[in-house]
């Protein structure tokens, strides 16, 4: 497995027009791979993210079973006439197999949080309908309901540093909703435009069972994969998270 970043020139209008389309960026992080692996559930697949951590620094990241080629990246939405490739890859093998049993981690996800639910005109056997969690609240249960069967747990705040009698239990926190509509040819008609909320979670965990972690880190978390959601990364904790 592998890890890229690759640093987008937002003052590009390719760039933008990328960030703007998540169908876009899929078909262009696709290209990066001469033989995608199969989505057949059976293996790892391509994940990516984008962080826009500043006005200057808009990040994109993915994970996948293969290495990836950026040069047509780099063309589009980076800097092709600076030193260097555009983007750096790390092996991504040897940080999974070091993940211990109640090691702890800062981690960033951005997901797609749904259920499904069921009109009052159903009729029997009709399809539930699946739509958005829109509420920080319902997003967070989102997530702690996945924590168990997805390989770790959120850590428990301290109660002296909880700002709520109620919700605030947890290091976690959800921001950056945004509701995405798109187009995707050749659909023509409105009505099958895709849509879909998009959330970023930022917060500490710890490990729980080290193997289903490393299938939640490779095969991600949630719906809307394509569309840059499901992408879990883990950082070493810092002093100040302490």
């Amino acid at each position: 497995m592998y890890l890229t970043r690759f640093r987008v020139n937002t003052g590009r209008t390719d760039a933008r027009r990328l960030l703007e389309a998540p169908h876009r960026l899929h078909g262009a992080v696709n290209m990066s791979f001469p033989d995608l692996p199969s989505r057949d559930g059976s293996g790892p697949r391509v994940l990516w993210r984008v962080d826009r951590n500043s006005t200057a620094e808009t990040l994109l990241y993915v994970v996948s079973p293969n290495r990836p080629d950026l040069t047509h990246l780099v063309e589009q939405a980076g800097w092709p006439a600076a030193d260097g490739l555009g983007w750096t890859t790390f092996d991504y093998d040897g940080f999974l197999t070091g993940l211990a049993e109640g090691s702890t981690w800062a981690f960033r996800l951005t997901a797609n949080p749904v259920h499904n639910i069921r009109h009052e005109d159903h009729k029997e056997g009709e399809r539930t309908q699946r739509v958005a969690h829109k509420t920080p609240y319902h997003q967070l249960r989102w997530l702690l309901d996945r924590q168990e069967k997805s390989g770790f747990e959120i850590v428990a705040k301290p109660p002296e540093r909880r700002l709520l009698d109620h919700g605030d239990e947890h290091e976690l926190v959800v921001r950056d909703q945004r509701p995405l509509q798109f187009n995707r040819p050749p659909a023509k008609d409105r009505r099958q435009d895709v849509r879909f909320t998009r959330v970023t979670y930022d917060g500490r965990l710890r490990v729980t069972d080290p193997d289903v972690l490393r299938r939640t880190l490779t095969h991600g978390l949630g719906k809307a994969k394509a569309y840059g959601c499901g992408l879990m990364t883990l950082a070493p904790l810092t002093r100040a998270d302490g």
